[in-house]
């Protein structure tokens, strides 16, 4: 009974992010939503809207061009859905406040969705509450609840498709059981994003090297540590609930790297600080595809067998990212296990002019969708 096909929509999902910070970004990281191809995923979302006084925005210097853009987009490709995502990292908990502390707010703020949604031909929200903790989680099941209930109604009254909802929720096992009601959450969304990456990084302390989305566990990781990988996180929200076909496992197309502290180059070794930024993206501890193969060049690499990711080393510099193989390596792991799909963050950090990697435009991206097959 495992076969995709046996349940409604056989295809897999391939579902991808893209920011509205990119297009700020140096060429050639500059990213504009002309630069998508319409036909690269079955499903776009465009990260991330705000709320004010209950209501939701989109801070874009581009709005108009934006509007366009996704119009534009399904009328090459019908079949392509776009969604909108409200909150992100920099948002936070806090950002959902007032709003869902009273029905009455809440009731605001889902009319100001679909209304908002409709008007900009979006086809679904996507709540990236990063993350509700604690008395938190029962606002988020309220939210997820009513947002369900007004998107059935308002689907039967406009005779339009239902917008769909979904959520990226966080795949650390201490967040889950904080976080989210499961359960309900699964008879409700439509599908979660899960955030299976950000494993590892400069946050840590004590600060050693680690990757940022190893896809199983290290022979190194005991105690929570063991946790700290896609394989967990994945079986885990299965684990406490959420049908495997609900579950689009997220893939990363960036990487986190360290200052080493010695000459210990393995992973687990001392670091002292976050890596190098990169030259366009400027996050020091961070970089995205594009900047990862300029590292690559003269860099010594090295694959974990164990966790079937690759790292880099050059000089003091340790980089744990992904590439084709490690990519290839994760989307047969979901398949096996009968997943919804694959999500990208983000597909603008993706080499997407194909310049960087010479690998041709969204090498990464492209490389998942070719062995997830038919979208």
């Amino acid at each position: 009974m495992g076969q995709k096909s046996l349940w409604a929509g056989s295809a897999y999902k391939l579902v991808c992010y893209f920011t509205n910070w990119s297009q700020d970004r140096q060429e050639p990281g500059k990213f504009t939503p002309e630069n998508i191809d319409p036909f690269l995923c079955s499903h776009l979302i465009y990260s991330f809207a705000s709320i004010n006084d209950n209501k939701i925005i989109i801070k874009d210097k581009n709005e108009a061009m934006l509007y366009q853009t996704i119009n534009s987009l399904k009328t090459k490709n019908t079949k392509l859905k776009i969604l909108l995502s409200i909150g992100g990292y920099l948002f936070g908990s806090k950002g959902f406040h007032p709003m869902v502390d009273s029905p009455a707010s809440r009731s605001e703020f889902i009319n100001s969705v679909i209304l908002f949604l409709r008007s900009h031909n979006f086809d679904g929200l996507d709540v990236s509450w990063i993350y509700p903790d604690g008395k938190e989680s029962s606002h988020f099941t309220k939210l997820i609840h009513e947002l369900v209930e007004a998107f059935q109604r308002e689907g039967v009254k406009s005779t339009k498709p239902r917008l769909l909802l979904t959520a990226g929720v966080s795949a650390g096992r201490q967040m889950v059981d904080s976080s989210y009601q499961i359960k309900k959450l699964a008879e409700e969304l439509d599908f979660i994003n899960l955030l299976s990456f950000d494993f590892h990084g400069s946050w840590e302390k004590p600060l050693i090297t680690g990757h940022n989305s190893p896809l199983r566990k290290g022979q190194l990781d005991t105690g929570t540590s063991s946790y700290y990988n896609v394989e967990y996180a994945v079986g885990y929200w299965i684990h406490k609930g959420m049908p495997a076909e609900k579950v689009i496992m997220g893939i990363p197309t960036y990487g986190h790297s360290y200052t080493l502290a010695s000459a210990d180059t393995n992973i687990g070794a001392p670091a002292s600080s976050p890596g190098a930024a990169g030259p366009i993206t400027e996050s020091p501890g961070f970089l995205a595809y594009y900047e990862i193969c300029q590292f690559l060049q003269g860099a010594n690499i090295i694959r974990l067998q164990d966790q079937q990711v690759p790292y880099a080393v050059k000089g003091n510099q340790w980089l744990g990212y992904e590439d084709v193989e490690s990519v290839e390596t994760k989307v047969q792991f979901l398949k096996n296990l009968n997943l919804g799909g694959a999500m990208i963050w983000s597909i603008d950090m993706d080499d997407f002019t194909g310049k960087s990697c010479l690998q041709g435009p969204y090498p990464l991206v492209q490389a998942v969708k070719r062995n997830l097959g038919s979208l």
